[in-house]
């Protein structure tokens, strides 16, 4: 109760912060969105030479890309790590946060989160909704809670990888990262595994498990039958993946040494 009392409290904060300069948060919505109207549109392209891709329709690639942005807008908004190492470790900034009697990796997914990130979900459910017309595709009542289920999965998938990575830092202060390759191969999640070869197809499906957050969960949706057993195991794999996280986060901690000189 401590943690949820004071994770509203912080987004209570957060707002009243943020509404101080709506300008500034209508920009970088607007913002947001036309990123992900050039992602759509390269996908248009794409489709503009071609009817099929390895045997996936248009509408079926822009449904999956709309299911990626909602976990990932869901990430965006609470675990906006990035800039970590820089900003906690080699400017010392861990010092403080270990101070608290709270948790570290939770005090800094509260002092990063954006919460203006969540309407991604929203542009990602509407262009979702286009495709599943265009594609006449029938739900039942249980596929919503299945589709939360399988958003929270591809969520904390993407967590669990940039915690991970983020926590190298413990052990190495350099300011050079891999965070922006990391964002650049987790692009591939948005598009069907089937269509790169068996190694790349492993590794976005155990190793870097970014299939999980796009083309694997959106399968179930789109009746792809032959994906079903990737699609239903996608919150057991987030879940795994984030606890594997937090458990090298906490070993990290233990061996963080502290700003110096």
């Amino acid at each position: 109760m401590f943690y949820i009392s004071t994770f509203f409290q912080y987004v209570s904060q957060y707002l009243k912060t943020r509404l101080q300069y709506r300008a500034n948060l209508v920009v970088e919505i607007l913002s947001d969105f036309l990123f992900q109207g050039v992602n759509l549109v390269f996908i248009l392209v794409v489709f503009g030479h071609t009817q099929l891709l390895n045997g996936w329709s248009r509408e079926e690639i822009i449904f999956i890309y709309g299911f990626f942005l909602v976990p990932f807008a869901l990430f965006t908004s609470f675990f906006n790590i990035w800039d970590f190492n820089e900003r906690y470790i080699v400017k010392g900034e861990m010092d403080r946060i270990l101070t608290r009697p709270i948790h570290s990796l939770f005090q800094i997914v509260l002092e990063r989160m954006e919460l203006e990130s969540l309407f991604g979900g929203v542009t990602g459910i509407a262009i979702m909704s286009y495709a599943a017309y265009q594609l006449e595709l029938a739900f039942h009542w249980y596929d919503v809670v299945i589709f939360i289920l399988f958003v929270i999965g591809g969520a904390l998938v993407y967590a669990g990888i940039f915690i991970m990575i983020a926590s190298i830092g413990f052990w190495s202060d350099a300011r050079t990262s891999i965070m922006p390759m990391m964002y650049n191969i987790g692009n591939y999640g948005r598009y069907p595994v089937d269509i790169y070869n068996k190694v790349i197809r492993y590794i976005l499906t155990w190793i870097l498990p970014f299939a999980f957050v796009g083309v694997y969960p959106a399968a179930y949706f789109l009746k792809r039958t032959e994906w079903y057993g990737y699609s239903f195991i996608t919150p057991i794999i987030g879940i795994l993946f984030f606890v594997l996280a937090v458990v090298i986060w906490n070993i990290g901690v233990k061996k963080y040494r502290g700003a110096g000189n």
